[in-house]
């Protein structure tokens, strides 16, 4: 079958023209939902999607004709990974379009929490106070910052984190003999006896569902500011409340939380007293979403696709 190619999700139209130079027929529907996509699926080779909806078994089965998957974002969390590979569905992620964004935002992150950048602006602006010793601040400078994961992303962060003269250290069960020049491979023992920023670089699977909870930050030694901005399941929120009210975490951010959108998130229970505190930072999951990551991750999968046909023929 020639490959047909549907587009679910907005992306950039950089994808267009390279899928279309490339003589590969496509069908962008970005305004699609998934009955829709669902009726039709059986009609194409390939599906490219973002985060509309979940590509489960049951759409999958649909997909008789489907040759690939590809996601223009980091990860591949919405899709069925494991029964979409036993179909012999190969699964195109674009990883690289986003990384660069992901550190710079989890490092402002960072430095905003470790001076006190949010509070003291609401200080100021909300409420009349202008409060110098209460909001000195920490300096990243000669810090070891932890990398849990060093992937694509967890190698941005440490290049990004270069300048500042900090001591790189990750961890990563699944790769050995990663050190570079940006970090140093270290055991998970290690990293709870050294970190003093503990940062994610992870993706969401059964075995990281729930992976932060009282037992993972019992371990730690030193109190440690926590950067969450992999995926929201993998961290149990109450679990880094305790670690907050015990000193355990000196301040923590999260781009992504594991309920996300209202109203569903204010009804969780530990959001009001995660978001009622001013040692914690929180932004709507877009620390990979910048106007250049649009660009990118659109780029890097047409590449993908375009190579991929290639190798087929």
């Amino acid at each position: 079958m020639k490959t047909q190619i549907l587009i679910v999700d907005d992306i950039h139209e950089i994808l267009l023209e390279k899928l279309k130079s490339a003589g590969l027929a496509y069908d962008y529907q970005p305004n699609i939902d998934r009955e829709g996509a669902a009726a039709i699926i059986s009609n194409y080779t390939g599906l490219i999607i973002r985060s509309k909806f979940q590509v489960d078994r049951d759409f999958i089965d649909l997909g008789t004709n489907l040759q690939f998957i590809g996601r223009a974002g980091a990860g591949m969390d919405n899709i069925d990974e494991h029964y979409a590979t036993s179909k012999g569905i190969v699964l195109i992620p674009a990883n690289e379009g986003n990384r660069d964004a992901v550190g710079e935002h989890m490092i402002g992150m960072l430095l905003s929490l470790m001076n006190n950048l949010n509070r003291a602006h609401k200080e100021i602006t909300e409420k009349g106070q202008w409060r110098r010793e209460e909001n000195r601040g920490h300096e990243l400078k000669g810090k070891t910052v932890a990398l849990i994961g060093y992937g694509h992303n967890g190698q941005a962060m440490a290049k990004k984190l270069a300048g500042f003269e900090v001591n790189v250290i990750a961890y990563d069960k699944y790769k050995t003999g990663f050190s570079d020049n940006y970090a140093r491979e270290v055991s998970m023992e290690e990293v709870v006896k050294q970190a003093d920023i503990l940062s994610f670089h992870i993706p969401l699977t059964t075995e990281t569902k729930g992976l932060v909870d009282d037992e993972y930050l019992f371990h730690f030694r030193k109190p440690i500011f926590f950067l969450m901005g992999a995926r929201g399941g993998i961290v149990q929120v109450p679990a880094v409340l305790k670690a907050l009210n015990s000193k355990k975490i000196i301040a923590a951010a999260f781009d992504v939380l594991p309920i996300e959108k209202f109203p569903s998130l204010g009804e969780q229970e530990w959001f009001h007293d995660l978001s009622s505190r001013d040692n914690v930072l929180l932004s709507p999951h877009v620390a990979g979403w910048t106007y250049e990551s649009y660009y990118k991750l659109s780029d890097v999968l047409a590449e993908k696709i375009i190579a991929l046909e290639h190798t087929a023929n």
